[in-house]
């Protein structure tokens, strides 16, 4: 891979071309986590914040609607009530080291809830091993959070799998191995769709559009992706909620958002058609405010395949952004900053 001329401390870019091989690595490791459920599940909790918090969106967005029992995303230091011992609980930390996820791991193992830990080597993978819980360590070449989302939310995924909680993970997750790895190869050459979209979006701010489930997922790790390694502002939303809300506030501030905003809708084949017509009317709503509105179609067999292939191509997109700028995308100073003052 021929990288660009810029800063890169932590090895962002490599870190994010490695995602195929990672995303692989993870399953095996979800394959390899003892399992010593005592009692059938009744309910999953995912805790996590920031880029391990979205590893608990993806479950969610797979969970939905398929799984017989409610998983629960927490991306704060507060436990729901019904947590104990009929409770699964993921809790997940790149570093190990997150307050607020240690926090509330502390209250799941005392309301005796069933834990497995996905764990840098830190306090959480300490604890989690005091307590008896299983630990799936994070790779040490995951340099940040976000460069680890394969790592941090696959193996929960392969859990539930085994658990007989969620039928067809592995097909998924094979499928996704392979579209990711056809997908890094198009984006680490000299032209390809995430240099392009860049390119498009220019100094102004995303505003990325998803529709429901894995999609929307997507939407949100694009906005984050672009705060993060950029560091620039970005929006998501999704349809069709954006539909009766947000489209109603681009009708007095064109002049402006015309100069700030790119649209960056998220499409795949598989939408339903009321989505599909809900993305056109937006689109053609917006098309007068912003700077531009750009498609960008997810490839892939299957809906995991789709959606670690907006991501990779999400996340070139930001570092391709970081590059125009000059930008180093590892280190992320104002995060450091709040956390070393709420630290004390």
């Amino acid at each position: 891979m021929t990288l660009p001329a810029t800063p890169d401390t932590l090895g962002m870019w490599e870190a994010t071309a490695r995602l195929p091989e990672q995303v692989a690595a993870a399953a095996l490791a979800g394959r390899a986590v003892p399992l010593a459920v005592e009692q059938p599940v009744s309910n999953v909790v995912a805790l996590g914040v920031g880029g391990d918090g979205l590893a608990g969106d993806v479950l969610a967005a797979v969970a939905g609607g398929v799984m017989a029992v409610p998983l629960v995303v927490v991306k704060s230091a507060e436990l729901p009530a019904f947590v104990g011992p009929d409770s699964l609980v993921f809790a997940v930390s790149c570093s190990g080291e997150t307050e607020s996820t240690l926090a509330a791991a502390d209250r799941a193992w005392a309301a005796g809830a069933q834990v497995i830990a996905v764990s840098g080597p830190g306090r959480l993978a300490r604890l989690a091993e005091r307590e008896g819980s299983p630990v799936v360590p994070v790779p040490a070449d995951v340099p940040q959070a976000r460069a680890g989302l394969g790592a941090l939310a696959v193996p929960a995924l392969v859990v539930l799998e085994r658990l007989g909680l969620l039928p067809e993970v592995g097909t998924g997750i094979d499928a996704a191995v392979d579209q990711l790895a056809r997908r890094r190869d198009e984006l680490v050459g000299p032209d390809n769709v995430a240099l392009d979209v860049a390119r498009r979006i220019g100094r102004t701010f995303p505003l990325v559009h998803g529709s429901p489930g894995l999609t929307g997922v997507a939407a949100q790790r694009w906005k984050t992706q672009v705060n993060e390694n950029a560091k620039s502002p970005a929006f998501w939303s999704v349809h069709p909620d954006l539909c009766h809300n947000e489209v109603a506030g681009w009708g007095q501030s064109g002049d402006v958002t015309r100069q700030l905003l790119t649209l960056v809708e998220l499409r795949h084949g598989a939408e339903d058609p009321a989505i599909a017509r809900r993305f056109e009317l937006a689109g053609e709503a917006l098309a007068e405010v912003v700077a531009d509105v750009v498609a960008v179609w997810a490839q892939g067999e299957g809906e995991l395949a789709r959606f670690f292939d907006l991501v990779l191509v999400g996340d070139f997109v930001s570092l391709h952004l970081a590059a125009r700028e000059g930008v180093d995308p590892g280190p992320v100073p104002a995060v450091a900053e709040i956390e070393r003052l709420v630290s004390g």
